[in-house]
């Protein structure tokens, strides 16, 4: 895999009364974060339909209090088709997402929390926890696609606003997966030696960890915003590539291998 790679941060985090779980085993379910506001009628995926993705009979709502099963998620990355929208024109947060192309990855990082004996613990980490490789791009939408974009880019979160309400037709954009996107089976660690050694900061400098930040908020710090941070072009990328994909490689294979959080 030798495209660029955009890390964006996603799903349930401190701000939630609720995390997505990580498991002894390095496996894990993915919660996504709240529709805000909420979102009323039948296009709105609820955490209540929400599925475990190693058994897809199992629901999700064992990890969350139960007034939230009723809520609208925005759920966003989907990993069934594959995408994963944003408001690339309006978030500055989002904006370098515009320059994704073809075969360029989207690596998704997310905040799990351990979970041991059936409830959570205090200890939480950052996680690779899936990627979606460009092949389709849905751009500026300001109107309901037509048939074919449906098909490809119908259920992703972005969409189903605006399927609820024309108003969220609001020059979104949204990226759909080739056949190589997957969803992680294990989590991928992002402790502060593999973070040194793959990333840097958007001017090209090594991450600063100061003394009066925990590891997890200088990692979130320097991942709030959608960014690419691998490019083969660049000298000494095509290295770092190649060992990030064998440290997410080595993850799918530590089947038993106790993971480490924080």
């Amino acid at each position: 895999m030798t495209g660029r790679v955009y890390l964006v941060n996603v799903g349930a985090n401190a701000r939630h009364p609720f995390c997505s779980p990580l498991f002894p085993d390095g496996r894990f379910e993915f919660l996504p974060i709240p529709e805000t506001p909420d979102l009323p009628g039948k296009h709105a995926v609820r955490y209540g339909n929400l599925r475990s993705f190693y058994d897809p009979h199992d629901s999700l709502t064992c990890y969350l209090p139960e007034r939230w099963r009723s809520v609208a998620t925005h759920n966003d990355p989907e990993f069934d088709t594959f995408t994963y929208g944003d408001n690339c024109e309006t978030s500055p947060r989002a904006a370098s997402l515009k320059r994704i192309a073809p075969g360029d990855h989207l690596l998704f990082i997310a905040s799990l929390c351990a979970w041991e004996d059936g409830a959570a613990t205090h200890r939480h980490g950052f996680y690779l926890v899936g990627d979606i490789e460009a092949e389709d791009v849905l751009a500026n939408v300001r109107a309901r696609p037509g048939r074919e974009a449906m098909e490809r880019f119908g259920r992703n979160a972005h969409v189903l606003r605006g399927l609820t309400d024309a108003k969220h037709w609001d020059g979104f954009w949204v990226f759909g997966g080739s056949e190589r996107s997957r969803r992680f089976q294990r989590a991928v660690p992002v402790t502060r030696d593999i973070a040194e050694r793959l990333f840097t900061s958007a001017d090209g400098s090594p991450w600063r960890w100061d003394g009066g930040r925990t590891e997890m908020q200088t990692i979130g710090s320097y991942t709030r915003s959608c960014r690419c941070v691998l490019d083969p072009e660049k000298p000494g990328h095509a290295h770092k590539l190649r060992l990030l994909w064998e440290w997410v490689e080595r993850w799918q294979s530590a089947s038993g291998h106790k993971v480490r959080s924080s």
